[in-house]
């Protein structure tokens, strides 16, 4: 499950050693340790990481197909989720160092910053593949953060993207060795600590209002 780690002002959200994919139980674990950096007082960061083979692969599926009646509010928290990454009052960097799947790669989107592994793992937006159409929420997050001919093709032809495709695409900002993704995000938002506050809070969601406003009206249509 995830967790919470901290290397002074930078906090570290370890989002598991699997395949990382969003259920209720997944979701909630990091809803609470996002609230617990932002209510910390004081310079902070966020940096977001994970091990092995992927970052997030995406939705629950499986959770989602065997509890029909809850996917609508599930999938409620999984955009407020993204919207509140989004908006987030301190500076954020994802760190990828595996594959980053349809939601799991929009919650990357979500953070400021990527680094993504060189030579390995994969950035997909897969919808168009496996049929499930993005919601208008998801749709104004990733028009938000990517240009927009990155964004056409990611999301009309599902491409996975390698580390140094989706640096040339503008999707991540970075790239790094194996076993230096984490080093190189927290070395990237380190500096940036200080920024942390209401203020960069409100630039953001001024920034992204959008989007914001997009991925919290999904309740209303779903309603």
């Amino acid at each position: 499950m995830p967790h919470l780690d901290r290397d002074g002002d930078v906090f570290i959200l370890d989002l598991g050693d699997g395949e990382n994919r969003f259920n209720p139980e997944w979701v909630g674990a990091v809803t609470a340790e996002i609230d617990r950096v932002a209510s910390t007082p004081g310079p902070k960061a966020l940096v977001t990481a994970a091990r092995g083979k992927f970052w997030s692969n995406g939705l629950d599926l499986d959770w989602m197909g065997a509890h029909p009646d809850e996917a609508g509010p599930f999938l409620d928290s999984v955009h407020e989720l993204f919207a509140r990454v989004l908006t987030l009052p301190l500076p954020t960097v994802a760190a990828i160092q595996g594959h980053a799947f349809a939601a799991g790669a929009m919650l990357a989107l979500a953070h400021d910053q990527r680094v993504m592994r060189a030579d390995r793992g994969f950035f997909c937006l897969p919808e168009v593949d496996i049929h499930i159409p993005f919601t208008m929420g998801m749709s104004e997050l990733i028009r938000s953060r990517l240009p927009v001919r990155a964004a056409h093709e990611a999301m009309t032809t599902g491409r996975r993207y390698g580390g140094t495709d989706a640096l040339a695409a503008e999707i991540v900002d970075a790239v790094a060795d194996e076993g230096k993704v984490l080093a190189t995000a927290v070395e990237i938002v380190r500096p940036l600590a200080g920024k942390a506050s209401e203020v960069l809070g409100t630039i953001k969601s001024r920034l992204y209002s959008d989007a914001v406003a997009a991925l919290r009206a999904e309740q209303g249509r779903r309603g």
